[in-house]
């Protein structure tokens, strides 16, 4: 594969995981931009793993934290509050888990086709906004309840549509229930951690089952420069969070699922995923 194609993957994929803006909306543009065929399901599992690792070191002492916990070290106020982040995160996780597991074997042909997912950018942004626009800035990520937890893992259901964005709708979620911006993000990000790792897991299994195990070097520089993209990504989304909303995002995705429409009525892209 080429130095330039694999650069290319490595920046759509490890830019697009965590952004509110759609992974797959991106991907999808790969072989229309390159001119280059479907990257194939190895370079997929390798870009996976390269963004779990990106959220992983960004991350690091949340993640930390939250194992100790978990593994009943200690038993001051800190250590509870992060067993208990630890436990939403693992019952949030539960949902899409069970429904992803069902639509990976499922096969329900909307769910390939690129109207839908020009569509689902396009509402699910509308949806971004008016949670930014109207939701309140009154929780922060310590005050996570398990109400609000479980609605964002059930919201998280919603990604397994293309276009949908598994960050934007857990976003969207969060700021509907009234955390702040970065409270929301940083949900988010943790949520990511079973997700990403659940599904790298389920196209692992696919491609032990068709005998495609060949990752080699390209599949290697591929979760290489996944890693940094993704990591890059977060820190820059974090900084803006901090000071702006996601009005930037949203405007991005009314313009993708615009443009991926307009694509497909001049027929400038295959109809299918």
């Amino acid at each position: 594969m080429p130095l330039s194609l694999i650069l290319f993957i490595a920046a759509v994929q490890g830019v697009t995981e965590f952004l509110p803006v759609s992974s797959s909306g991106h991907l999808v543009l790969v072989p229309v931009i390159t001119d280059q065929p479907y990257q194939g399901q190895s370079i997929d599992v390798a870009a996976h793993v390269g963004t779990l690792i990106a959220v992983l070191v960004y991350l690091r002492r949340d993640v930390i934290s939250i194992i100790i916990a978990m593994l009943g070290f200690g038993d001051n106020t800190q250590m509870a509050s992060n067993r208990r982040l630890g436990l939403m995160i693992a019952a949030a996780t539960l949902p899409v888990v069970i429904v992803g597991f069902m639509v990976n074997y499922a096969a329900w042909h909307w769910l390939t086709l690129v109207t839908t997912l020009a569509w689902a950018n396009l509402i699910f942004a509308g949806l971004l906004w008016a949670a930014d626009r109207f939701g309140r800035d009154v929780f922060k990520l310590t005050d996570m309840r398990w109400s609000a937890a479980l609605a964002i893992g059930l919201m998280q259901v919603c990604a397994l549509i293309p276009g949908a964005s598994r960050s934007g709708v857990t976003m969207t979620a969060a700021r509907f229930f009234g955390y702040d911006r970065l409270a929301a993000a940083r949900f988010s990000l943790l949520l990511s951690l079973p997700a990403i790792a659940g599904a790298g897991l389920l196209k692992t299994i696919d491609l032990i089952e068709l005998g495609d195990m060949q990752l080699g070097l390209d599949a290697a520089l591929v979760a290489l420069l996944s890693a940094l993209f993704a990591w890059l990504a977060i820190r820059l989304m974090m900084s803006w969070l901090a000071r702006a909303s996601f009005a930037i995002f949203v405007v991005y995705r009314l313009a993708l699922g615009s443009i991926l429409l307009l694509a497909l009525q001049q027929g400038w892209i295959a109809a299918a995923i």
